[in-house]
C-alpha cells in the first residue's frame, strides 16, 4: 500500500472510531440498548446498540466516495461505492462494538475494532495476512491502540511493547472462558499469579500489546476471526506472539463465519510455557 493510501485509510479508520463512539454514547447503560433487532450474518442476535454502531461505520465508508468493502458481524459483507464484477482492494474488517454486554450494563470496557486489509485481485482469498493496519479504541477511556504492519504498535501517540515477563507464577493473564473446557483453564489458574476476565477480546489483546496483560487466551475454538483481525496485528507489531491453542499460526479468512482459538503472549518464552501447561492436561 502506498504511503498516501496508508495515511488516508488511517484517517478514515480513526474517524470511524470517533463517529461510532458518538453514535452509541446515548445508548450505553440504557434498557433499549440490549433490544434484539434481528439475527446477524454471523448467526448471533443483533442488539440495537450493535446495529447503531454498524450503521455509523458503514456511513463513514459511504462518505469516502472510494471503492471499499466492509466485513462486519451484523451485515456480513457489503461492497461500497463499487460495481460488480470489480474485486475489492481495500477491505475494512470491523467489529463496531466489541464488549456489547459491557456497554449495555454500563461497564466501562467496550469499544471498536477496525482492521484495514489490502487485497490484490487475483490472489488468494483475503485473510488475516492481508491486514496492513489495525485500530482498537476503548470508548470508555478514549484510548486508541493501533499498528501499521512493519511500523510498530502504538497507544495513542506512544510506541508500545509487549511484556517481557516469562515466569508463569508472575503472569497476569486475561481469558475468555464462557463455554470452554474448564479443566484446561484450571491448569493455568493454578500456576499464574492472577487472571482477569473483562469481556472484550479486542481490548484485552490490546492489553497484551501494551504490557498491561502478560498473556490472553480463548480456548473455545469459536472466536470470530473478525474480532481479532485488528488486535492480532497490534500484538505482533508490539513484539508479542499470537497462535491458536495448538501453537499454529492463525491465518483465517476474513469473513464472519471463520472461527479460531487463541493464545497470545508478550513473548515467545511465556507462550511456550503456557502451551506446555495446557498440553500436560
Amino acid at each position: 500500500m502506498e504511503e498516501s493510501d496508508i495515511y488516508y485509510w488511517k484517517s478514515i479508520a480513526v474517524k470511524m472510531a470517533e463517529q461510532v463512539e458518538k453514535a452509541v454514547a446515548p445508548l450505553v447503560g440504557t434498557p433499549d440498548a440490549g433490544e434484539i433487532i434481528k439475527m446477524g450474518a454471523d448467526g448471533t442476535p443483533t442488539k440495537l446498540i450493535d446495529l447503531v454502531a454498524e450503521d455509523e461505520a458503514i456511513g463513514v465508508l459511504e462518505n469516502t466516495d472510494r471503492p471499499v468493502t466492509i466485513i462486519s458481524e451484523e451485515i456480513g459483507i457489503l461492497h461500497i461505492n463499487q460495481e460488480p464484477p470489480d474485486e475489492p482492494r481495500i477491505i475494512f474488517v470491523v467489529d463496531p462494538l466489541d464488549g456489547t454486554s459491557n456497554a449495555i450494563r454500563n461497564i466501562p470496557f467496550y469499544g471498536i475494532s477496525v482492521a484495514v486489509a489490502e487485497y490484490i485481485p487475483g490472489g488468494d482469498l483475503p485473510s488475516l495476512n492481508n491486514v496492513v493496519m489495525g485500530f482498537v479504541k476503548n470508548f470508555a477511556t478514549g484510548d486508541l491502540y493501533w499498528a501499521i504492519r512493519d511500523q510498530g504498535a502504538f497507544l495513542n501517540d506512544k510506541k508500545i511493547c509487549a511484556s517481557s515477563q516469562n515466569s508463569l507464577d508472575r503472569t497476569s493473564l486475561g481469558a475468555f472462558i464462557y463455554g470452554t473446557r474448564f479443566r484446561r483453564v484450571d491448569s493455568i489458574c493454578r500456576v499464574i499469579r492472577r487472571m482477569r476476565i473483562l469481556g472484550s477480546v479486542a481490548l484485552e489483546l490490546a492489553y497484551v500489546a501494551s504490557g498491561s496483560y502478560d498473556a490472553f487466551m480463548d480456548l473455545r475454538e469459536n472466536l470470530r476471526i473478525v474480532d481479532i483481525a485488528a488486535s492480532k496485528l497490534i500484538v505482533e507489531e508490539a513484539g508479542g506472539v499470537v497462535t491458536n491453542e495448538r501453537g499454529e499460526s492463525i491465518d483465517g479468512l476474513l469473513n464472519v463465519k471463520a472461527r479460531t482459538s487463541l493464545i497470545a503472549a508478550g513473548n515467545m518464552e511465556l507462550h511456550k510455557k503456557i502451551m506446555q501447561t495446557l498440553e500436560a492436561i
